[in-house]
């Protein structure tokens, strides 16, 4: 079968709309419709109803599913080995937002080379949204994420848990009440704790929605942020920068997501190793 439709039809599954599956797969509507009306004489069942408010789920279609899920990933498992190297075993495709691949995955992968050496690595950055998408599909096997999507056939754990600091290029500064303030929207948790903590703060002039970004804004012109004590520890050190001491610390939750099918001993290994690095990262 295509794999074309698979991926067409858990597109549908995920937007719950023919219109939004066709933007995410850059193809037109009437592709989209092509290729479920093939999938559906193929497998002699309708797999979704249609109405103005979109698409819905048959019982056939839901029966379908996890087969569909499976089929992609044993795809994409099947196109990384084929080309690897005799003294590679398989590949092991790992993703990540951006804020994690510094000092966690940048050592993660390193320590994986080393344990599972004929493992060959596939890696891939991008926001939470897009890398779980990436994972329900198969094209991912494990995810590290701020926020991951519960969805059934998902294994989530916590993996650990950030500090947030307030840190400043001034030591002398109280808080976040002033124009060099750059807020970091680190997640609605912390948009809720920010503003329980600072109730009378004006909305900032400058917010991003990217921890290091903020902290190269700092750096490079001055300014007060919240930042993830790992990310900042050598600066602090260093003295380019100063933890706010009076000001709340806020923890920010770091997830491992990957499929409840995964399985076998180089897979359990890697696990382990993005724990044991993740302590060391936390320590």
């Amino acid at each position: 079968m295509d794999i074309s439709l698979a991926r067409t039809f858990l597109a549908i599954c995920e937007t719950g709309n023919f219109v939004k599956a066709s933007e995410q797969l850059y193809v037109t509507q009437s592709t989209v419709s092509a290729r479920i009306k093939l999938l559906e004489d193929l497998l002699g069942q309708q797999l979704f109803t249609r109405s103005k408010a979109g698409a819905q789920v048959t019982a056939a279609g839901a029966q379908f599913k996890p087969f569909a899920e499976k089929l992609l990933q044993t795809w994409e498992q099947a196109r990384h080995d084929v080309g690897l190297p005799d003294d590679f075993v398989r590949v092991l495709t790992i993703g990540a937002e951006f804020s994690l691949w510094e000092h966690l995955l940048v050592q993660w992968i390193p320590w994986i080379r080393g344990a599972v050496p004929d493992l060959a690595i596939s890696a891939d950055v991008g926001s939470s949204g897009y890398l779980m998408r990436q994972l329900i599909d198969g094209l991912l096997e494990i995810v590290v994420t701020y926020t991951p999507q519960h969805r059934t056939g998902l294994v989530i754990d916590k993996l650990m848990e950030e500090e947030l600091v307030l840190v400043a290029t001034d030591k002398s500064t109280a808080g976040p009440y002033g124009d060099d303030y750059v807020y970091v929207d680190w997640g609605p948790e912390f948009r809720i704790d920010h503003a329980d903590a600072f109730p009378e703060r004006a909305p900032p002039i400058l917010s991003v929605t990217y921890g290091p970004l903020a902290l190269q804004h700092i750096l490079a012109n001055g300014g007060v942020a919240y930042l993830p004590l790992r990310l900042v520890r050598p600066l602090v050190k260093e003295r380019r920068l100063f933890v706010v001491k009076a000001a709340p610390v806020f923890l920010r939750p770091v997830f491992v997501a990957h499929l409840e099918s995964a399985e076998g001993e180089r897979f359990e290994t890697a696990i382990q190793g993005l724990r044991y690095v993740a302590s060391l990262t936390t320590a």
